[in-house]
């Protein structure tokens, strides 16, 4: 490889290069037309819309344009075990979409597959691509970030959907924008952001950042995420009314359970502090933690989901739950398929998985009772929650909460990234609302005035 092969492997296609949309069905709601018509304008766009507001038939609709417009193919890369939502959802609107596991077969137009399927594919053979979940692009050093940026570097056409950008910390938007050949993380953190020095002790330094947004440069930061991106929690972020969108209440319920013995040296439990502290509080605690999981869900006969975060804690609960089935990390992608299916269907009361496994992309809206073992990921509680309470929930949406007192500082640092999400999507919404309109002003119908001197 001589040094100008090196640095085209390097480079991006950049620029707006897109295309009026060809294509719409009846079917999509007013303010998913307009999304995907200003995405296929865009050709390579974020729609960051909350669950349950139809981001994959917007990324289908999207795609069809695509294959439409270019006569070639479209990628859309889903979690695992999401990939046959997508393909029925297709059925819906026409759409023909073919799961894929091993790469492409003749006459494919359309294909989703896994992330972990990746490798299996050619980025040459399509000229769009589609990230649902998209935030699995916030490890800013993981293998499957490098794979998927250089997968999509040289395509035409990007897409990227996701209700929880960045949830944690602004930053994490640069692998967003460097997916889509925009600035680069690193460039965004020059141009956006600075590195203050970090006084917290060594113990409490895994709860604060590195780098904070310049006050001066934070307009600019949110015009230039909104030029490349669409944030949105309920249709009338964007103008649209809210309609049938509006979710039933959530109650999130806190059970402290008590350790049946203190930590080693110590009389009484204290907060842990640190991760080796709270991960021995969590594996001391397993008993005591599903064990109140368990008395919740067989206290009722209805569908419920119970996240659990270690493979023990899985285990206990398959065996104490009535009509609980276990979806764990070492199930081949067949069987957490099928286990998906049955519980959506009813075939299965309980569901009892990780986040990382069954927490992105699934809609859950049959179910309205979870239980949750909190742990200091704000997205992976975030979308945990939202698999039941989504626009589609008829009920209320019961969730609870089951940690102990050693716990309690994981506890607050899930709040604190809760109400950062919070501010995050705020200014993401006002500044699309309240910033990028255009401002049309007549001066030239003004009546003038005299000055008291003439």
């Amino acid at each position: 490889m001589n040094y100008s092969d090196f640095l085209d492997r390097k480079t991006q296609l950049g620029c707006d290069h897109g295309f009026e949309p060809s294509w719409m069905p009846d079917n999509l709601f007013q303010f998913q037309m307009s999304l995907v018509e200003w995405a296929c304008r865009k050709g390579r766009a974020a729609i960051f819309a909350d669950c349950g507001l139809g981001k994959t038939p917007m990324q289908l609709n999207w795609a069809e344009n695509v294959v439409r417009k270019t006569d070639g193919r479209v990628l859309i890369l889903t979690p695992l075990a999401v990939a046959f939502q997508t393909v029925k959802e297709g059925e819906k609107f026409g759409i023909e979409v073919k799961h894929r596991r091993e790469g492409l077969r003749n006459g494919d137009r359309i294909v989703v597959t896994n992330y972990e399927r990746l490798h299996y594919f050619n980025p040459n053979d399509f000229d769009g691509v589609v990230c649902d979940e998209s935030s699995i692009l916030k490890n800013f050093d993981g293998e499957t970030r490098k794979a998927i940026t250089d997968f999509m570097r040289k395509r035409p056409y990007r897409l990227l959907c996701t209700a929880t950008a960045a949830p944690n910390d602004y930053i994490e938007l640069g692998t967003s924008s460097e997916a889509l050949g925009e600035l680069g993380a690193q460039d965004m953190m020059n141009k956006f952001f600075k590195k203050v020095e970090n006084t917290t002790s060594a113990r409490q330094e895994h709860m604060s950042g590195f780098f904070r947004l310049r006050p001066h440069a934070e307009r600019d930061f949110w015009r230039w995420v909104c030029s490349w991106a669409r944030a949105m929690r309920k249709p009338s972020d964007l103008g649209f009314d809210d309609g049938a969108f509006r979710l039933p209440p959530l109650n999130v319920r806190q059970h402290v359970v008590k350790a049946e013995r203190p930590r080693d040296g110590y009389l009484f439990d204290l907060p842990a502090v640190g991760l080796a502290e709270q991960r021995s509080d969590l594996r001391r605690t397993v008993g005591e933690r599903c064990d109140m999981a368990a008395q919740l869900v067989n206290a009722h006969n209805r569908p419920a989901v119970v996240w659990c975060n270690l493979n023990a804690e899985g285990k206990r609960l398959a065996r104490s739950i009535n009509g609980a089935v276990e979806v764990a990390g070492c199930d081949s992608e067949e069987h957490k398929e099928e286990t998906f299916a049955a519980f959506i269907s009813g075939n299965v009361r309980v569901l009892v998985t990780k986040p990382t496994i069954g927490g992105f992309g699934l809609n859950l809206q049959h179910c309205a009772h979870q239980t949750y073992f909190p742990s200091h990921s704000y997205e992976q509680y975030y979308q945990s929650v939202r698999r039941c309470w989504r626009f589609g929930q008829k009920n209320p949406v019961t969730v609870d909460m089951i940690t102990t007192e050693g716990q309690e500082n994981v506890t607050a640092n899930l709040q604190r990234k809760s109400e950062a999400a919070a501010v995050m999507f705020d200014n993401l919404v006002g500044m699309m609302r309240d910033e990028l309109k255009i401002q049309k002003h007549n001066d030239y119908t003004n009546r003038e005035e005299i000055p008291s001197w003439l």
